[in-house]
């Protein structure tokens, strides 16, 4: 594909850019930066039609938009899920009811999602979920429990993968049910406390937590195909915007390598040239994917690249800092929470990128069976 960028496209990024230079400085807290994205559209550009309250945005106007907004001083977004998760899903299944009472509010930042997939002992195996939905006159009622569940600590909403038929087994009488988080007493979530000292998931208990009948996308026993749908959005122009991100550790990385002298090892300096090199690789590739490439496998090889790059680059981020890197604050203590700077971020939160948003194995697996054709692999063999 002939990736570039028309006139139209470096006005819309112009524009893109001096709006979050005027904004993004002012932000006091997420959910306040999630209304004040959506006051002036600039939630849902990726969706096919406006009338949500959205702007639309050409393909290379989305990547504007994602580039400029990782350069900026914005927060991370709390509404990525409802926005590029939820709501495409939402316009490929849901009935026209359902895209008139859900849409509107993620494009306002309203309401935020979280995903209720990932359970204990069924995370990358998804088909294997025990999570049950009884229903009860006009309503679903909830029992089972999800795990490394972002943001379920503010969303409003979480759409959940649940078993609707008794006796059902692996991808059959699942069901996509749209549930309200707040119902105390029937959902908690409790913060899982990570290697960094921070929580960014959550385990997620349902405990007769109810999701009305015109709540479910795609119909009853059809969540199998709703979910893998929604797995073919999660890896798009955010990626691009990702690998913004990436470079800019990159670049932190080679600024510590001249600081302390480390350049000068010729096994440092050609590995930070590897991690250049292949980070550019990875962009080339993600624009050939959006481009309509076709291949099946796409997501799932884009996942492989960029989760090993970036675990790689956080053992290079401690590498180049030497005995220092493993040095916590001076004020720490066993009962206390601690604090850990960019680069030992970076080395530790990197640990679980080869293993969520589908492991390692589970994308090679995909590769294998759906791009390949080579055999099945064993299902129930210990």
């Amino acid at each position: 594909m002939d990736f570039g960028f028309t006139v139209e496209d470096e006005a819309f990024r112009a524009e893109a850019r001096a709006w979050l230079g005027a904004h993004a400085s002012s932000v006091t807290d997420r959910r306040t930066w999630e209304r004040t994205l959506g006051a002036a559209g600039w939630i849902g550009l990726g969706w096919p039609e406006a009338g949500y309250g959205n702007r639309t945005a050409t393909l290379t106007q989305q990547v504007a938009w994602a580039e400029e907004y990782a350069r900026s001083a914005a927060p991370p977004r709390s509404g990525h899920i409802g926005e590029n998760l939820f709501a495409p899903t939402l316009i490929a299944h849901g009935t026209d009811e359902q895209k008139a009472r859900f849409l509107p509010p993620v494009a306002a930042g309203e309401e935020l999602w979280c995903q209720g997939y990932s359970e204990p002992g069924a995370g990358s195996d998804l088909a294997g979920i025990r999570t049950s939905a009884a229903r009860e006159g006009t309503y679903y009622r909830i029992t089972g429990q999800k795990i490394w569940t972002s943001l379920a600590h503010e969303a409003d909403w979480c759409f959940v993968l649940a078993r609707t038929e008794p006796g059902s087994r692996r991808h059959h009488g699942l069901s996509f049910l749209l549930v309200p988080m707040d119902q105390p007493g029937r959902i908690e979530v409790r913060p899982i406390r990570q290697m960094t000292g921070t929580s960014d998931f959550n385990e997620v208990f349902f405990d007769g937590a109810r999701a009305r009948v015109e709540h479910v996308v795609g119909g009853e026993g059809q969540g199998w195909r709703v979910a893998m749908s929604l797995l073919g959005f999660e890896r798009g122009v955010s990626t691009l915007a990702q690998q913004i991100g990436f470079a800019e550790e990159l670049a932190r990385v080679v600024r510590t390598a001249a600081r302390t002298g480390a350049v000068d090892d010729p096994v440092v300096r050609a590995r930070l040239v590897r991690q250049w090199a292949e980070l550019t690789t990875m962009r080339w590739n993600a624009l050939r994917t959006l481009g309509g490439s076709g291949d099946p496998g796409a997501p799932s090889v884009a996942k492989l690249l960029w989760a090993n790059w970036h675990q790689r680059l956080g053992e290079l981020a401690v590498r180049v800092r030497g005995a220092g890197a493993a040095a916590g604050p001076t004020d720490w203590s066993p009962s206390a929470p601690y604090d850990v700077d960019a680069d030992q971020h970076l080395f530790l939160f990197s640990r679980a990128d080869t293993i969520y948003g589908g492991s390692d194995q589970v994308q090679r697996t995909i590769i294998a069976e759906r791009v390949l054709g080579l055999p099945k692999e064993p299902r129930g063999v210990v």
